[in-house]
């Protein structure tokens, strides 16, 4: 990869990192009931699928599945499912909560175990490897600061590699600082709150996945 371009793409990768979506949904989500602890699986589980992606655009088949109609409808599909499958599943953490009373600050975040670990890192890497947008994104982005003589998939690979650490790092500050008011987020009213909230976005985001195209 040309150093000049290096800005460029590192640039690049921030905005398009910070933009809303689902990743930073599920983030905030995870870092204000859960804590930092509890979104850093979360955070690890959506770059390795991003990662997988950029492999896949080195070997080219992520832009078989960007040609191709039915398997960008599948994924659209999935990532769909998915998406609508967290959201719901945290209208009814909010339904189920209702009626609860505590005082502020009394719910500590749980305990980190590796059922609940492995959990939020299946979220993370299915939501990812879910996302047709994911597929066209490296198609139409990576070629760019790709050398035209030199060896795609080594350095689509390390493209990868760059923007995983890039990402991680911005997604663990925002876990960071959604965190430090975990306590206020785990007040009963507000984890209410925040779960048909979060539900909301989700549920919002898997039906534009449904009805969005290329």
């Amino acid at each position: 990869m040309d150093v000049v371009s290096l800005p460029a793409f590192v640039l690049a990768v921030l905005l398009i990192s910070a933009s809303p979506g689902p990743a930073m949904a599920l983030i905030v989500r995870r870092a204000a009931l859960r804590g930092w602890r509890g979104a850093v699986p979360t955070v690890l589980g959506l770059e390795l699928g991003l990662y997988v992606w950029a492999l896949f655009a080195g070997l080219g088949f992520a832009a078989l599945v960007a040609a191709s109609e039915v398997a960008y409808l599948v994924l659209r599909a999935a990532g769909a499912a998915v998406l609508l499958y967290l959201g719901i599943r945290a209208w009814r953490a909010a339904w189920r909560q209702r009626g609860t009373t505590g005082a502020a600050g009394e719910e500590p975040p749980p305990a980190p175990s590796r059922g609940r670990w492995w959990r939020a890192f299946g979220e993370g890497l299915v939501v990812q490897l879910a996302n047709p947008k994911a597929a066209v994104f490296m198609v139409a982005f990576y070629p760019q600061f790709v050398p035209a003589d030199g060896p795609v998939f080594a350095t689509t690979a390390l493209l990868g590699l760059l923007q995983i650490a890039l990402e991680t790092a911005l997604y663990l500050a925002l876990a960071a600082g959604v965190a430090r008011a975990g306590l206020w987020f785990r007040r009963p009213r507000v984890r209410r709150r925040v779960e048909a909230v979060s539900g909301t976005v989700l549920v919002a985001l898997g039906l534009r996945v449904a009805a969005s195209g290329r």
